[in-house]
């Protein structure tokens, strides 16, 4: 597993799943001949897309970054839609760091879509609970207001099966919420109209995760926003102001989705000065 330390906090991607998607939706207005030169694609034009939750360790909290796509979560018909090659192995994966479920402390849910959210809830004897049975959930109010009640185009990626059993768990904020000193959730707008951005600061170094309104390294580009988002021109707008504030300051920026990077740092002139790709055997 991939980690990214900074001061006092390290940053742990674990193995949440994987989607297949189409390109052309992921890159929006952008021609194929562009995007297909930064991002692979395959013979069906799908672009491959992890669901890896963050891991965040503190000194006091483990916090984790989305929750992945969940394991039997979806029909056959689903999976092969979304090109779910790979359910999650989250909970292996906290395994092998020595903990569990019941040692999350907080999810921190930038958007609640399914590929974010499916990992929410687990099947336990027919019935769907909490995966992370101690952890408070936090999301912006304006996002968890669309998830219970979404409209006849958020619908189909909000689930009521991805709700309903953790929303006693549920926290919301309106413009940001320091989670615990140097981790801040920031409301963007852009991709939904309740997405959120996670700042986070130790020891004079910066990372900022864009979440879906740079879900790749190839969506760098202030201009190349998805099909999928319901407000581009926000996304833009977001992506300019944390885009240049990451530039001017040199910080890492992570990533959920990205197959090859897990966190790049670009220098002012937009050329990478450091990263860490994803092992991708």
């Amino acid at each position: 597993m991939e980690q990214l330390i900074i001061g006092d906090i390290s940053l742990t991607w674990l193995n949440g799943g994987v989607t297949n998607l189409d390109g052309g939706a992921m890159f929006g207005v952008v021609p194929k001949p562009l995007w297909s030169k930064k991002y692979p694609h395959n013979e069906n034009n799908q672009i491959e897309l992890r669901t890896d939750p963050i891991l965040i360790k503190t000194e006091s909290k483990n916090i984790l970054i989305e929750s992945g796509i969940g394991k039997n979560k979806m029909s056959d018909k689903l999976k092969r839609n979304f090109g779910v090659l790979e359910e999650s192995s989250l909970e292996e994966s906290l395994s092998e760091l020595g903990l569990t479920t019941g040692d999350i402390d907080v999810v921190l849910m930038t958007h609640m879509h399914f590929d974010h959210a499916c990992g929410l809830t687990k099947w336990e004897n027919d019935i769907l609970v909490p995966t992370f049975e101690n952890a408070t959930i936090i999301t912006s109010a304006v996002e968890w207001e669309e998830m219970r009640n979404p409209n006849v185009r958020s619908k189909a990626t909000y689930w009521k099966d991805n709700w309903e059993a953790i929303q006693d768990r549920v926290t919301t904020f309106e413009a940001q919420l320091e989670i615990v000193e140097g981790i801040t959730i920031i409301h963007t707008g852009g991709h939904s109209d309740g997405h959120s951005i996670i700042l986070i600061e130790s020891d004079n170094e910066r990372i900022v995760h864009m979440a879906d309104i740079m879900p790749t390294h190839a969506h760098q580009n202030v201009l190349w926003v998805m099909a999928y988002d319901d407000y581009p021109m926000t996304s833009i707008k977001q992506k300019q102001k944390w885009m240049k504030y990451g530039l001017d300051k040199e910080v890492w920026y992570t990533f959920y989705h990205d197959a090859y990077y897990r966190a790049i740092k670009w220098s002012q002139t937009g050329e990478i000065i450091d990263s860490i790709t994803r092992d991708r055997r």
